[in-house]
């Protein structure tokens, strides 16, 4: 036996109604010595047994009382004056009835079993529980591993189209260990970007990335942090890409002096 098997098969509650046999109840007081939390449990249950005894305690007809009280304390019928005469009980000793304690005892041993099998009730309905959070928590991690495939298998095949051209962007003196790749698509219009090469940046700057329209520079987005491949806005006619460091968040103008990369379309 080890600790799971005593929660899961109500061993705690068969040692309380004494239907452990004595080698089960050897080897269960050995394991209570070693186990504290066991312990601890196994005083709740008596606690709880306990309480449910208390809780279903009838009171007794109030001719049951008086008959244990001539019983136990018999009345002597002669004054003290005569020692000649004996001393007579006015009635005969009573003892309980065997029925009366054998319904004692069904009733008893119904309350214990009442409180094990709902104890039992709610651990299995703790373990349904813990089992359909599971299953939801496995279910969303499918799900993501899914939506990641799904985008993955999208870059692939953008990726490896014939009309894609890869661009290569290399860092200046400003960022010299800077390397980013770009995957630009004119038939389907889109951009993706490779960010493996980026260094990381203070908490307070961000990448950009612009497109050069015959000298103008336009956003094309701010390259999200911790993401090796993101798509970035398609600009029609742009001549060249660009990345600069800006202020977290982005920037509506390109800072000129925090140019790293370029490259000519």
């Amino acid at each position: 036996m080890d600790r799971n098997f005593i929660k899961e098969n109500g061993i705690l509650e068969q040692y309380l109604l004494g239907e452990l046999s004595d080698k089960e109840e050897i080897e269960l007081n050995l394991i209570l010595q070693k186990d504290l939390e066991l312990q601890e449990e196994l005083r709740l249950l008596e606690n709880d047994f306990e309480r449910l005894a208390f809780e279903n305690t009838i009171t007794p007809p109030s001719h049951i009382k008086k008959s244990l009280m001539n019983a136990v304390d018999p009345i002597v019928a002669t004054p003290k004056s005569n020692p000649q005469e004996k001393l007579i009980p006015l009635q005969p000793k009573k003892t309980f009835s065997p029925l009366l304690a054998v319904a004692a005892g069904f009733a008893l041993l119904f309350m214990l079993s009442s409180a094990w099998l709902y104890s039992r009730l709610l651990n299995a309905q703790y373990s349904l529980e813990t089992l359909q959070g599971q299953t939801s928590e496995l279910y969303n991690q499918l799900k993501d591993i899914q939506d990641n495939y799904n985008e993955t298998n999208k870059w692939y095949q953008n990726i490896n189209t014939p009309s894609t051209l890869k661009l290569v962007l290399k860092g200046n003196d400003v960022s010299p260990n800077s390397i980013a790749v770009s995957y630009v698509n004119h038939n389907n219009k889109t951009v993706l970007l490779n960010t493996s090469g980026l260094p990381k940046l203070e908490s307070d700057k961000d990448y950009q990335m612009w497109a050069d329209v015959e000298g103008v520079m336009i956003n094309m987005g701010v390259i999200p942090e911790n993401e090796q491949m993101v798509e970035l806005k398609y600009i029609d006619h742009a001549e060249s890409l660009n990345i600069t460091i800006e202020p977290a968040g982005g920037n509506d103008h390109p800072t000129v002096e925090r140019l790293i990369s370029n490259v000519i379309l």
